[in-house]
């Protein structure tokens, strides 16, 4: 089974958000943090990855029942792409529901930020994988 999630937020949101310092480390895990001041403490970034995290508990199909934001944690990798890690409650659910993984991409303009998320199980492709690759496979028999 495939589920899909989408989210978008108005940038300005997320600037007054961070203007006021308001529950930043309630959202934001340290890495998070570390990430975004990496880029210039830029607001996009904290609007990217906080709708990212939005696209996340979606696809998992909880939103945020039960979970709490630094549950869900956005990682980047080397090249800078977007890697989804999930700790807690986040992790349990994705264990006890077989997801197998959960891609993500965000993107910005200088008004919005967006992502979308897909996660997968254990029954997508009937659990067959093709030359390591996952996405490419889905669906394919």
């Amino acid at each position: 089974m495939i589920e899909t999630g989408v989210d978008i937020i108005e940038i300005d949101r997320i600037k007054r958000m961070v203007e006021r310092h308001k529950n930043l480390d309630r959202i934001y895990t340290n890495q998070e943090l570390t990430y975004i001041m990496g880029k210039g403490n830029s607001v996009e970034t904290y609007a990217g990855i906080f709708a990212a995290k939005e696209a996340v508990a979606k696809a998992l199909g909880t939103g945020f029942r039960g979970i709490e934001w630094t549950e869900i944690e956005i990682d980047h990798d080397a090249m800078g792409k977007p890697i989804v890690l999930t700790h807690g409650k986040a992790a349990n659910h994705v264990a006890e529901h077989g997801i197998r993984g959960i891609s993500v991409s965000i993107s910005h303009d200088r008004i919005q930020a967006i992502a979308f998320a897909v996660a997968w199980t254990e029954e997508d492709n009937e659990g067959e994988l093709k030359d390591g690759k996952y996405m490419e496979n889905l669906g394919r028999n």
